[in-house]
């Protein structure tokens, strides 16, 4: 009598554990994008020019990670980038127009973030609505509201002088401080970057909430009906986008010293390519950090890299809408070839 193996304990070969990676399509395009610029500019893979395009990458890529968990997780916010001016317009009012350390001025900006993302969350999980219109809502008030409340605190739509008040030495060396490798000066928001992605990826990877979060994403009642957390798992994510979105706030405050009422405006939409660009599908359960942060490098390279070459700036979308429509096939790819590895 022949003998079938049991599928459950069938062999998969590294080649094949490698091409279901969902970050793979961003590595191919990571090498891809660098050779290319690199080719043609020498300043672009120098020490100084590699230094110039991971600053915007650190500060997307914060966000990046953050929101391609909640898209993992099967959900959108819309509302992400709106907080980031929010959560810096807080830190700078609060230090100076009303006295406030620094410091608790950032406390009172992280309490805010936290409350706005548990309001998401609660009304999404509670409601049964999309995610998509309860952030788009929030979204519309937090920009109502901080372009109300600037112009009633200061009679115009920025606040600075953040520079004046007390604590701003100590938390700017922390958040918006540079750092010297090899004679070259790196912003520190690199280093926050590097350790969200590193957290993200323990998250995901390593933790049970890691398996909820892939669960609720991929299907949420079959979640629910083997124990999983669905509604909590849902309000942490929205949680921690928002605290994402207070970090960089914090970080770009602190870096100028005054902060736009506008700010953060149509930046959500560039933190969902990165996490698509990355490996995210739009309809949840897949997706990494690592691949989140690699759409973030990706990002910085060709901002800075079209500025290096001395090209038209507007080029820069058209690159973006390339990138999102080759990485969205390269993800539908891998994901049907990991599903025929599966089965």
């Amino acid at each position: 009598m022949t003998m079938t193996a049991d599928e459950r304990v069938a062999h998969v070969g590294p080649a094949r554990r490698l091409l279901i990676r969902p970050e793979l399509g961003a590595v191919v395009g990571l090498v891809a994008v660098f050779a290319f610029f690199a080719a043609q500019s020498p300043v672009f893979r120098s020490p100084a020019g590699i230094a110039n395009w991971l600053d915007p990458a650190a500060t997307l890529g914060i966000m990046a990670v953050a929101v391609a968990l909640l898209m993992i997780g099967g959900e959108f916010d819309l509302s992400a980038g709106v907080m980031t001016g929010t959560s810096g317009l807080i830190l700078v009012t609060l230090a100076t127009r009303f006295g406030f350390n620094v410091w608790l001025a950032m406390l009172v900006g992280l309490v805010v973030a936290l409350a706005v993302g548990l309001a998401n969350g609660l009304v999404v999980t509670r409601t049964k609505l999309p995610s998509f219109i309860v952030t788009l809502g929030t979204f519309l008030m937090l920009q109502g509201i901080n372009l109300g409340v600037t112009k009633m605190i200061t009679g115009s739509v920025q606040v600075s002088g953040l520079r004046r008040a007390d604590g701003f030495e100590s938390a700017s060396a922390i958040f918006a401080g540079t750092i010297q490798i090899g004679g070259t000066s790196f912003r520190v928001a690199i280093l926050w970057w590097i350790l969200v992605t590193a957290v993200a990826t323990w998250v995901l990877m390593r933790s049970t909430a890691g398996n909820w979060i892939f669960a609720v994403g991929g299907n949420e009642q079959a979640a629910r009906a083997v124990g999983v957390p669905a509604a909590g798992t849902k309000i942490a994510l929205f949680m921690t986008t928002a605290v994402a979105a207070w970090l960089v706030g914090s970080i770009l405050a602190l870096r100028y010293t005054s902060v736009q009422a506008n700010i953060g405006i149509g930046q959500e939409f560039i933190y969902i390519i990165a996490a698509v660009i990355g490996g995210c599908l739009l309809t949840g359960g897949y997706g990494s950090a690592v691949g989140a942060a690699i759409g973030a490098v990706i990002f910085g390279m060709a901002d800075k890299g079209i500025v290096f070459l001395g090209w038209d700036a507007d080029w820069f979308k058209f690159f973006l809408g390339a990138m999102l429509l080759l990485a969205t096939l390269a993800n539908h790819l891998v994901r049907r070839y990991a599903e025929e590895v599966r089965h």
